[in-house]
């Protein structure tokens, strides 16, 4: 039996999916965000690399900027988030359970690499001066 080499990724797409691998359980970048780190593209490169080739990564952490949900995985989305104890807010509280409803508190979820991370190194433990995050 021939066992088939997955294919490999564009260089882009493996250092987007080397910092999603990063983001802790609980914890969410924004596209803009992941782009601004590595320092090329932009949210819609992100997101065309998390949709193109992402099935195996923990897609849920990188999120819109408003922290709304991936449309069209917004179950499989909060469920994970939940599971995590990924910080939430409702815009409205009796729409709570209502998962269209519910965004990522930002604030509270945001991750910005070298936080929450055990010391050793790679290039990527140093923050950038000009990540706002």
């Amino acid at each position: 039996m021939e066992v088939t080499k997955p294919p490999e990724l564009p260089p882009y797409v493996d250092r987007v999916f080397e910092l999603v691998d990063r983001i802790p359980p609980g914890r969410v970048m924004a596209y803009g965000d992941v782009a601004e780190w590595l320092g090329e593209g932009g949210p819609r490169q992100v997101g065309t690399a998390m949709a193109k080739y992402g099935g195996g990564s923990p897609w849920w952490r990188v999120v819109r900027s408003d922290g709304g949900f991936l449309p069209g995985h917004e179950r499989e989305a909060l469920a994970n988030y939940r599971e995590e104890g990924t910080p939430l807010k409702a815009e409205r509280a009796r729409e709570q359970a209502n998962s269209a409803s519910s965004r990522i508190d930002m604030n509270r979820a945001r991750w910005r690499p070298g936080e929450d991370e055990s010391a050793g190194g790679g290039a990527m433990d140093e923050v950038p001066s000009d990540f706002a995050g």
